[in-house]
């Protein structure tokens, strides 16, 4: 058992399924949580916890510990990198009830809006600086298209991650179109 375990006082083994879709990392990752002194079970076996490498199923009800998964739904997430030490925490913290979150994942890019605005509108620029950056443009190449300068179109990708509550140009458009899919009135 770790001395994190020992000093906080959890269970000494857990009953951990893993999920990853490449077979030498479900084969790495059970190393780890077998060498932290947990059991692995199989996917579809009874767990205190299922750590979930990229992916996870969606209709998964059993607590999660998400590695390189962006989703604010899970109880716990990690970057894809963390290291034996970390992932055994969280482990050992998700299966007592409590919610982890990686401290660099909160502390990068650009902080979300409170929740009441969310909602709040895009102005026409913010709406031409997004569409660009679907189509993958450079801060150089919007200035260009849009005619605006350099400093301009920065100001309009922080508005947009701001807005959005997103860290990278990816999530920002990622986050748009599912805000248009949520805000669609269907009559």
């Amino acid at each position: 058992m770790s001395e994190l375990a020992r000093n906080v006082g959890f269970a000494d083994r857990l009953r951990v399924a893993v999920h990853a879709d490449d077979p030498l990392r479900r084969t790495a990752l059970c190393k780890a949580v077998t060498e932290a002194g947990h059991i692995v079970v199989g996917e579809h076996d009874a767990a205190d916890t299922v750590l979930a490498d990229g992916s996870y199923p969606s209709n998964e009800v059993r607590n999660v510990v998400g590695l390189g998964i962006v989703d604010d739904r899970l109880r716990g997430a990690l970057p894809r990198e963390a290291d034996a030490r970390q992932i055994d925490a969280a482990i050992r913290a998700v299966a007592a009830g409590l919610i982890v979150r990686a401290p660099a994942a909160r502390e990068s890019g650009f902080g979300a809006m409170r929740e009441g605005e969310r909602h709040a509108l895009l102005t026409p620029r913010e709406l031409e600086v997004l569409a660009t950056l679907a189509e993958g443009m450079t801060n150089k190449a919007i200035a260009r298209r849009l005619d605006i300068s350099l400093h301009t179109v920065k100001f309009h990708v922080e508005s947009l991650f701001r807005k959005l509550g997103a860290r990278t140009r990816t999530e920002a458009v990622a986050k748009a179109a599912e805000r248009r899919r949520s805000d669609i009135i269907m009559l």
